[in-house]
């Protein structure tokens, strides 16, 4: 069994390797995709306490130049970073490791665009970037791998509970308003909403003490939320792994400290879907809350049959028991 961990760590995580590591090897995972690891101190330090091999997109120069990495138990057998400005606001990561069965995984990490201010909450840039994705992916038509990482979008037909994510964007606006410095990467209303509108801000700020307007904010934005980025990648034959499994439950994966939509995908190919044996958002690791240690919650997927059921399937299957 293979097991991957799909995980934004927040702007670099530098000052929380501790309860990251936790919440990582909480898991056990065999693959790490780490998105917004602007820090190559912290991955490196993630690999030496996990005991995994490590590579990253590049090295940030400043803050906001975002990266993602993979951390690995399994050999790696290539890698490749996509760096593709006019298509790809951030770069993609291409990691290809060796199972333990000798088979190869193809693993991609992206960070789409957040962009919530702009044109449809950025949807247009989401659906320019997952097309380029789909057109690095297409050299591994036909072979296992997956596509993970933060996409900044829900899933057609998934749940948002928009006045949960409003209600708390509204309490980090007041904290990055009297400190800017120590809620960066955190959302706040003008990073959310575009400058025309932002006269409606003290409005925003009223809703969530009002449960009617909360309703109609919530019904409002489950037909507005743009959801067409994650539609093209499904179109495309990409299994969501999660709701493949669990086509009932929320699996909301952020913001952490008020989960109120799911934004974090594990994506499979076809030919890997079919051995696709769990999935699940991690809320917290070895005492730790999920958000001390991110404003996401990690997604983990398991692909193939544990040790443990094949040991017992081997046992049945020497003691003439169909299996």
């Amino acid at each position: 069994m293979t097991r991957l961990l799909s995980y934004n760590i927040l702007m670099g995580a530098t000052r929380r390797v501790e309860p990251l590591e936790r919440m990582i090897r909480a898991t056990n995972p065999d693959v790490v995709g780490l998105v917004e690891a602007i820090n190559p101190r912290v991955v490196e330090e993630l690999g030496r306490r996990l005991g995994m091999a490590y590579v990253m997109s590049g090295c940030a120069e400043h803050s906001y130049q975002w990266q993602v990495a993979v951390l690995s138990r399994l050999p790696i057998v290539y890698t490749k970073t996509h760096i593709l400005p006019h298509t790809l606001t951030k770069p993609v990561l291409e990691v290809c490791v060796e199972e333990t069965d000798g088979r190869q995984l193809t693993v991609c990490v992206t960070h789409l665009a957040a962009a919530f201010s702009q044109g449809w909450g950025g949807d247009g840039i989401r659906r320019r970037e997952v097309r380029e994705l789909l057109n690095i992916m297409a050299a591994r038509q036909g072979t296992p791998h997956v596509i993970m990482g933060d996409f900044n979008a829900m899933a057609p037909g998934d749940p948002f509970e928009a006045s949960t994510l409003l209600r708390y964007i509204v309490e980090t606006d007041k904290r990055h308003r009297q400190n800017p410095d120590a809620m960066a990467g955190h959302p706040h209303l003008n990073f959310v909403v575009p400058e025309p509108l932002r006269v409606f801000n003290p409005l925003l700020r009223l809703i969530p003490r009002s449960r009617l307007l909360c309703r109609l904010f919530d019904a409002a934005a489950a037909v507005y939320a743009p959801r067409g980025s994650i539609g093209l990648l499904k179109n495309a034959g990409y299994v969501d792994c999660f709701r493949q499994l669990n086509p009932d439950a929320l699996g909301f994966s952020c913001p952490a400290a008020a989960p109120a939509g799911r934004i974090d995908f594990i994506f499979a190919s076809p030919e890997l879907a079919d051995s696709l044996s769990d999935c699940y958002t991690a809320t917290e690791g070895l005492g730790v809350r999920g958000e001390e240690a991110s404003d996401h919650l990690p997604v983990v997927a398991d692909f193939g049959v544990a040790v443990e059921v094949q040991e017992v399937e081997s046992l049945l299957r020497g003691a003439g028991v169909r299996v």
